[in-house]
């Protein structure tokens, strides 16, 4: 009675519950589908899908936690907002109700993009809730 209990109701003392998608060994179903919806809606010059889940306190092998690179025509004329708002929204759409916690989002024109750029690292987490 009380597991049913604690999945409904969880007191202050509890940490928050967040849907959390685990994959088997070699399976990233979340960021193909991120690599997948970005590659046929952008056609992107550069793409790079990066899980940076591992950083946080989640179960090993969970996808929650997305930093993204796409380099894309589609973004010529487009302030950085809107082009936030175009990569949110095709992932949205492709991950079809599936949760991601966390999207870092780099969006380039070619005309902007240098191949020398490298996605710096997102700092590690700190456990959330200030700590």
């Amino acid at each position: 009675m009380l597991s049913g209990l604690r999945g409904r109701w969880c007191g202050l003392m509890c940490k928050p519950q967040f849907p959390v998608i685990t994959m088997a060994t070699n399976q990233t179903p979340i960021e193909n589908a991120i690599r997948t919806g970005l590659t046929k809606e952008l056609s992107p010059v550069h793409l790079d899908v990066v899980n940076e889940s591992y950083m946080h306190n989640v179960p090993k092998g969970s996808e929650t936690h997305f930093k993204v690179l796409v380099v894309s025509q589609h973004f010529e004329g487009l302030p950085l907002i809107k082009r936030h708002r175009l990569v949110n929204e095709i992932v949205k759409n492709q991950l079809e109700g599936e949760f991601v916690h966390a999207l870092s989002i780099v969006a380039k024109t070619p005309l902007q993009w240098d191949e020398a750029y490298k996605l710096e690292p997102s700092p590690n987490c700190k456990g959330g809730f200030g700590k």
